[in-house]
């Protein structure tokens, strides 16, 4: 039998991060990242994100809540990057 690592999950979270919504005919797996910009963080985007990759990449249903997390990154001088951080491993966000 073979058994899922970290590093598969984090292959897993990465493709998910680089494949627009609705990028397979017939299928809203992916994300729209881009739709966080710009608006407040109590407008719920972050976690609706997250749920939604719970929901496409299910290996994530079975590690427990508050492991999988959307955090920013100040880069100086004026850069905000992303990370979703998965059981303690940090995937940067491509392409904001």
């Amino acid at each position: 039998m073979a058994t899922i690592t970290g590093n598969n999950i984090q292959d897993m979270v990465s493709h998910w991060l680089k494949t627009p919504v609705n990028g397979y005919l017939g299928s809203d797996y992916g994300q729209d990242i881009k739709a966080l910009l710009q608006n407040p963080l109590s407008s719920g985007e972050p976690e609706a994100v997250l749920q939604k990759l719970r929901v496409d990449v299910p290996v994530l249903q079975s590690i427990p809540d508050g492991s999988v997390n959307l955090y920013s990154v100040q880069t100086p001088p004026d850069r905000l990057d992303l990370v979703i951080e998965v059981a303690g491993q940090g995937i940067q966000v491509p392409g904001l």
